[in-house]
C-alpha cells in the first residue's frame, strides 16, 4: 500500500497528461541518435528514461496493482532501475548498449500505456485512494526523470569538442548582469520543527516531521556566483590541499580539476557549456556544477561553511518556493542573481541551481519506508550521500517543495548544484 495522502484527484488526469508531454517536449531538440548515448554510468540515455517512467506506470499500477499483462515482458528486465522485488535488471553502465527497442517501438510503448492510464484515471481514481496516489506517485517520479534528462543529456552533449549548440539561445544571453553583494541573514537559534507535515503529496524521506535544534546561524542573502567561484580559482583555491577535505583532495587529483564542471578557459577568459554553445561565464550568475567537496573547498576558503539542512529549511520560510526559476524547456540554464524584495528574503533560494548543504542523507528520526516495492524509492539509498536543497532550473514546476530532499554522492558534478554559505 502506498501511504498517506490524499491526491487531488480532480487534477490528476491533467496532472498525468501534462507530465508525459513535458518528458516528450525535452527531447524535442534530439535527434535521434543523441536519444541512445550514455556518456558515463551515473547518466542514462534519453531513451531509458522515456522507457524506464512508462514502465514504472505499467509495473506498478497496471500489473501489480490492477493485473494486467506486461505489453512486453522482456522490458521489465531492460528498464526496471533498481527495484529488487519488480525482478532482475540489466547493467546500469551498459544502458548506452541498448540500441533495441528503437526511439519508435518506445514511443509506441508510451502511447499504449498512456491510453490505457488515461481510461484508468477517469474511470476509477475518484473511488479508489490508493489507486490514485500510486498515480500520482509515478507523476512526481517522471518528474525526477525529466531532471535527469535535462542533466543526462547535457552531459553528454559537453563530451562533444564542437560544443554543440542545441537550443536557440533565450534573448537574454550575452547580457551582463550586476550582482547583489552578499549580505548575511541572521537565523535565532531555538526549538523548531522541520519536515513535511501537510496533507499532500511528498516523499517517505520528508518525514516525519519533527523537532531540531539550532544555535544561531547566519546564512548568505544569495548563493554562491560565478564570479566568487573566480576569485577561489584566482587565489589558487583549487591548489590548496588545506581547503579541502581528504576524499575531495584526491577525487580532485585523480579528475584533474580546476574549476567547475562545464568550463573552459580560452586565452585567459572563462566559457561554460551551456544548451546554446559555449558562452562566456557571467560572473552573475549562480555557480553550478560543482561538487560537494568542491562547495565545502570553497566555503573553506571564505571562512565559512555550508548549512545543515536544517537551518537551510528553516531559512527558507523567508522565501516563496512559487518564486523560484524551475525548468523552461526554451532555456535549460539557471539565470543570474537578482536583488529581493526586501533585505530579509533570501535570493534565490528556490529554482535556478539545487545547494549542497553538510548533511548527510539519512533517515529522520521515526522514518518509516512505504510498503511493497515502491519503499525502495528512498530508504535504501541512505548512505554516503549528501543532501542538496531548493531545485534548479531543470526541476519542472510544481515539484519541489521546502521540505524536499535531494540527494547525491559527493563527487557529483553534472547536476545544477551549487552552494549558499552560513556562518556560527
Amino acid at each position: 500500500m502506498v501511504p498517506d495522502w490524499t491526491p487531488n484527484t480532480d487534477a490528476l488526469a491533467d496532472a498525468f497528461e501534462r507530465t508525459r508531454r513535458t518528458s516528450l517536449e525535452i527531447c524535442e531538440p534530439l535527434e535521434r541518435e543523441d536519444y541512445v548515448v550514455q556518456s558515463m554510468t551515473e547518466a542514462s540515455p534519453a531513451k531509458w528514461h522515456l522507457a524506464h517512467s512508462t514502465w514504472f506506470f505499467e509495473r506498478f499500477i497496471l500489473n501489480a496493482e490492477l493485473g494486467h499483462d506486461l505489453l512486453h515482458p522482456e522490458f521489465n528486465y531492460l528498464f526496471n532501475s533498481y527495484y529488487n522485488a519488480a525482478g532482475d535488471q540489466w547493467t546500469r553502465s551498459q544502458r548506452g548498449l541498448l540500441s533495441r527497442p528503437t526511439v519508435d517501438q518506445i514511443e509506441a510503448y508510451r502511447a499504449d500505456v498512456d491510453s490505457v492510464m488515461n481510461d484508468l484515471i477517469v474511470s476509477r481514481a475518484k473511488d479508489d485512494p490508493e489507486l490514485a496516489r500510486l498515480v500520482e506517485l509515478g507523476i512526481h517520479h517522471e518528474q525526477q526523470h525529466q531532471e535527469l534528462m535535462v542533466t543526462d543529456t547535457k552531459h553528454m552533449f559537453a563530451q562533444n569538442p564542437l560544443h554543440p549548440q542545441v537550443i536557440s539561445a533565450p534573448e537574454s544571453s550575452g547580457r551582463r548582469s550586476s550582482t547583489p553583494s552578499l549580505e548575511w541573514l541572521d537565523l535565532d537559534g531555538g526549538t523548531y520543527e522541520i519536515g513535511w507535515g501537510g496533507g499532500g503529496f511528498a516523499y517517505d524521506n520528508e518525514k516525519p516531521r519533527h523537532e531540531v535544534l539550532l544555535r544561531d546561524v547566519r546564512i548568505a542573502n544569495r548563493p554562491v556566483t560565478c564570479g566568487d567561484w573566480i576569485e577561489f580559482i584566482e587565489d589558487g583555491g583549487y591548489e590548496d590541499d588545506r581547503l579541502w577535505l581528504s576524499d575531495g583532495w584526491a577525487k580532485r587529483q585523480e579528475l584533474g580539476w580546476s574549476s567547475p564542471g562545464y568550463w573552459v578557459n580560452r586565452d585567459g577568459d572563462w566559457h561554460l557549456y551551456t544548451w546554446w554553445g559555449l558562452q562566456p561565464v557571467d560572473p552573475a550568475e549562480p555557480v553550478c556544477h560543482i561538487s560537494y567537496y568542491e562547495a565545502d573547498a570553497f566555503a573553506n576558503w571564505a571562512g565559512a561553511r555550508l548549512p545543515t539542512e536544517a537551518e537551510w529549511e528553516i531559512a527558507s520560510r523567508r522565501a516563496d518556493v512559487e518564486s523560484g526559476r524551475y525548468l523552461d524547456v526554451d532555456r535549460r540554464h539557471p539565470t543570474p542573481t537578482r536583488p529581493a524584495g526586501d533585505a530579509d528574503t533570501p535570493i534565490q533560494m528556490f529554482g535556478d541551481v539545487w545547494e549542497w548543504t553538510s548533511s548527510s542523507y539519512g533517515p529522520y528520526p521515526g522514518f518509516e519506508a512505504w510498503e511493497g516495492m515502491v519503499g525502495e524509492y528512498n530508504g535504501k539509498f541512505m548512505c554516503n550521500q549528501m543532501v542538496l536543497r531548493g531545485g534548479s532550473c531543470a526541476t519542472p514546476p510544481g515539484h519541489i517543495r521546502r521540505t524536499y530532499r535531494n540527494f547525491f554522492y559527493p563527487k557529483a558534478r553534472w547536476q545544477y548544484a551549487g552552494l549558499r554559505l552560513a556562518k556560527d
